[in-house]
């Protein structure tokens, strides 16, 4: 029964990858097709996106629910604040770094935040202990991101990536905040009031600052509706793993993102990921996620201070 609800959520869990990878090329069409330019507009369309998977998540829990949110106004300020580093930080920072990068690197370099918290876990959470396996685990992963951004000239950075950096710490910060707030609020509630206040306070400064997006109902319209409905599902589905899963293992599965998500950027976007920095970093991911997952003789081992316990 254990192996049973084990794999079913390592499953669920690369489901959520495999839509947030998706998400990635989708904005960037998003952006072209809707005509996004300046960062007001970014705000904007960013707002526009999660005001409605916001809404319609907040709408499902109260009809699934009508006592889900009684438990919210002991818990509204660590939500509010979810919503600010979720939502506000993370995605003003995303979607202004994916103007300047493309998508499959993007999502690659958004995992060192999960890195960071492999090996610092126990800082902020007591019970997540950090262990030789996720540490291995997550320095494998690593070296992916790492390989990804080798050239000739050395291992470098751009404006671009380093916004994709401090979005990627944002989502740490985030589902550290979640994980305690689901002891009182379950996550479909959580997940609905922090994405409508983040796409509130991003609608807002979007235009109050002059963003423009241009809809138009035509097929065009279908790609709003694609990345409102995997925002929808994805998170719902990780919130609610995260509820009763351990971060850093999670963390360590959210490597895969990258890996979807340079995969829909060449078919969506026809980036070219045919660089054998990306075939070497598909390895070295997919070995993390994979030595995360294995019984080892020293998996039960934590870490304290350079000593095992």
């Amino acid at each position: 029964m254990y192996a049973m609800r084990k794999n079913k959520t390592l499953w669920l869990a690369l489901l959520t990858m495999l839509l947030w990878g998706s998400l990635f090329p989708m904005v960037k069409l998003g952006f072209l097709k809707y005509a996004v330019e300046s960062t007001a507009d970014i705000l904007l369309f960013a707002g526009i996106r999660f005001v409605i998977c916001g809404s319609a998540i907040c709408a499902f829990a109260a009809i699934k629910d009508h006592a889900a949110y009684r438990p919210v106004k002991h818990s509204i300020l660590p939500i509010l604040l979810s919503g600010v580093f979720a939502i506000v930080l993370h995605y003003g920072f995303t979607y202004t770094g994916l103007e300047l990068t493309d998508s499959s690197k993007t999502a690659l370099i958004k995992q060192v935040g999960a890195l960071f918290y492999v090996c610092f876990s126990f800082l902020f959470i007591k019970e997540d202990h950090p262990t030789v396996k996720k540490i291995l685990a997550a320095a494998v992963g690593f070296l992916g991101i790492i390989t990804l951004n080798i050239s000739s000239e050395g291992v470098s950075f751009s404006v671009g990536d380093l916004l994709i950096l401090c979005a990627s710490f944002c989502t740490v910060f985030s589902n550290v905040i979640s994980k305690k707030v689901f002891e009182k609020v379950s996550p479909i509630t959580f997940t609905g009031i922090s994405q409508l206040f983040g796409g509130v306070v991003l609608l807002v400064i979007g235009v109050s600052t002059g963003g423009r997006v241009h809809f138009s109902l035509n097929a065009e319209l279908l790609i709003m509706a694609y990345i409102c409905t995997a925002s929808i599902v994805s998170y719902c589905i990780w919130f609610g793993i995260v509820k009763n899963g351990e971060l850093s293992k999670l963390f360590i599965i959210k490597f895969a993102e990258p890996v979807f998500a340079c995969i829909f950027g060449a078919l969506i976007l026809g980036e070219d990921i045919w660089k054998i920095q990306y075939f070497i970093a598909f390895l070295l991911i997919g070995g993390g996620i994979w030595l995360s997952n294995i019984k080892t003789t020293f998996n039960n081992y934590t870490v304290n201070k350079g000593t095992f316990l």
